[in-house]
């Protein structure tokens, strides 16, 4: 059984560069996969040679983005992978909150892998 959890970034960056990075083929394929394909509401994945396609869910432009992996779709599972930001009032920071589902064996690793793709993403946006 997948466990939701959370995770959070704070970013030094514009919010336009970033939602172009969260929510554009081009941009995912900037810091998250090695090619994103889409075809109406289905992002294909690429890593490595492999695929793994995802619905994409929800989309509101300068806030969030999100997807559900099509095989966790075909096992009738209520899971999602969120990407949401909101601008500190105070520090114009950016805070990007990171929401997915795994299963106990694979958290650690799960997590792992997105804080080295925010790494990524804090390369590619100078923060």
């Amino acid at each position: 059984m997948k466990e939701k959890y959370k995770l959070e970034f704070l970013l030094k960056t514009n919010p336009r560069v970033l939602d172009k990075l969260l929510s554009t083929p081009d941009g995912l394929a900037d810091w998250f996969a090695d090619d994103v394909r889409v075809s109406d509401d289905i992002y294909t994945f690429e890593w490595d040679g492999n695929s793994e396609p995802a619905r994409l869910l929800q989309l509101k432009m300068n806030a969030k983005i999100r997807f559900q992996w099509i095989e966790d779709e075909e096992e009738g599972l209520d899971t999602y992978f969120e990407l949401a930001y909101i601008v500190d009032p105070m520090t114009s920071s950016v805070i990007l909150h990171i929401t997915d589902f795994a299963t106990p064996a694979d958290l650690e690793s799960s997590s792992a892998l997105w804080h080295q793709a925010v790494s990524d993403l804090k390369r590619i946006i100078g923060a």
